[in-house]
């Protein structure tokens, strides 16, 4: 496992996870009206990982993924296994809470990882019971506001699980805060067929 640590909070561990992603290269690409988007664009990357919920009660994050090989030129994808393997744990132990990854522009949940949540919960189910009771399997997108390299900053992180019909947009304020407000919401049609309308 990565040196991550262990988190009593899952906010604390989210918002631990997100400088750790988005540190990696090419995991942002500033904002797309910035000079020089489209071509940090083609060089960015969308790495993914689990956080995910030990018998001795922490939130522990996977490995990182990253899938290099993109057949689409306008969208990043990665591709995570079913399930986390960490031998400090007895086989099927573990509790998969959310799907993490960044996103290398400030753009909300796409059709992608709406259905990434879908194949999720299939296998886990659309909730786990942790110590804070019970908390939807949802998918987290990080984010950075600006181009930063060297340092990037995280702005936030969109979210979405399966026991709403809304997406979920977390920020902190200027004294580090965080709070989360509607980003918009998924008008579902049957169990795999939906559409994403932004506020």
């Amino acid at each position: 496992m990565p040196d991550f640590g262990s988190f009593d909070s899952r906010m604390d561990a989210l918002h631990a996870a997100c400088p750790v992603i988005l540190s990696k290269p090419g995991a942002t690409a500033g904002h797309p009206s910035d000079q020089n988007f489209e071509v940090r664009w083609r060089m960015a990357s969308e790495y993914c990982a689990w956080l995910y919920f030990t018998p001795d009660q922490k939130y522990e994050m996977s490995m990182l993924v990253e899938d290099s090989s993109q057949d689409d030129m306008i969208k990043r994808s990665c591709r995570l296994p079913q399930q986390v393997e960490d031998s400090r744990y007895p086989p099927g132990s573990l509790k998969h809470v959310y799907v993490l990854h960044n996103h290398p522009a400030p753009l909300s949940i796409s059709d992608k990882d709406v259905r990434a949540i879908i194949e999720v919960a299939q296998v886990h189910g659309r909730a786990v019971e942790t110590k804070d009771g019970t908390i939807p399997v949802a998918i987290i997108a990080f984010f950075s506001n600006s181009y930063r390299p060297e340092a990037p900053s995280c702005d936030g992180f969109f979210e979405y699980s399966l026991h709403t019909n809304v997406l979920m947009r977390w920020a902190p304020d200027a004294l580090g805060h965080w709070s989360g407000k509607r980003a918009g919401t998924v008008k579902w049609f049957s169990e795999t067929k939906f559409r994403i309308e932004f506020d």
